[in-house]
């Protein structure tokens, strides 16, 4: 499968849909991507990884740095649609009680609301 990255913003809310494999290789054009995102005037980020086959610790180490930059910036940074492959490596490292998770981009763009609805 071909690593790919499609970004979109809505409402002040950026997603990035990954496809492919998530290694040492591709992980700095998601770095990049993400890096991009936090500069912009955007409340959150959700990552999509529905389609997203294998991911080392790079591509953990890249999720976690977005992390980072959100709770610098005061922005929410949330993953979605998780397959069992990325699931249980986050779980693995326990991080996967560190990351806001949603069982798809749906349910993320809806949690996104609800918290900006309440912040307001």
């Amino acid at each position: 499968m071909q690593f790919d990255i499609k970004t979109t913003e809505k409402k002040n809310t950026a997603l990035v849909q990954v496809q492919g494999e998530v290694d040492m290789y591709s992980s700095p054009s998601l770095r990049d991507t993400l890096a991009r995102l936090f500069k912009n005037n955007i409340t959150a980020v959700v990552v999509d990884l529905t389609n997203v086959s294998f991911m080392d610790s790079s591509g953990i180490a890249t999720l976690v740095e977005g992390l980072q930059w959100s709770k610098k910036q005061k922005r929410h940074f949330i993953l979605a649609g998780l397959g069992d492959t990325v699931y249980n490596a986050l779980s693995l490292t326990k991080l996967d009680n560190v990351f806001t998770i949603h069982e798809n981009v749906h349910q993320a763009f809806e949690a996104v609301t609800k918290k900006n609805m309440k912040e307001s």
